[in-house]
């Protein structure tokens, strides 16, 4: 993922909530093994950064940006919504930057290193 080109989008869902949002705080510690690539958080709903404020923001400079859904599942946001919206944002921004490329990716709830993390702390917590 350390391509100059390409920058990544740790994509969360959002809320009206702003503790929500204090978690997220891990996306740093996230990004440091990809010093090289540019990334930050966008949001899905009402919250900000949101994706499209993201995208829009690191459009400049950088050819490919990687979607990566921090959610368990692939539910109607990532299946319907999150698709559509990248689909607009494609035709919007293909005039000053016709080389972009919007990646989604599956989210990282269905790696298996996700479940065996998940498995560990329930382990433990019932230990």
């Amino acid at each position: 993922m350390n391509t100059p080109n390409r920058a990544a989008i740790l994509l969360a869902h959002g809320s009206s909530d702003s503790l929500w949002l204090t978690p997220l705080s891990f996306a740093a510690t996230v990004a440091k093994p990809f010093r090289r690539t540019k990334s930050g958080i966008g949001l899905h709903g009402i919250a900000e950064p949101n994706l499209t404020s993201q995208v829009q923001s690191l459009v400049q400079g950088y050819v490919q940006l990687e979607i990566i859904p921090l959610f368990f599942c692939q539910g109607m946001h990532l299946r319907k919504q999150v698709p559509k919206l990248l689909t607009q944002l494609s035709a919007e921004l293909l005039p000053s930057c016709p080389k972009l490329s919007l990646v989604l990716h599956e989210p990282v709830g269905l790696e298996d290193e996700v479940a065996a993390a998940i498995s560990q702390v329930i382990a433990r917590k019932l230990a």
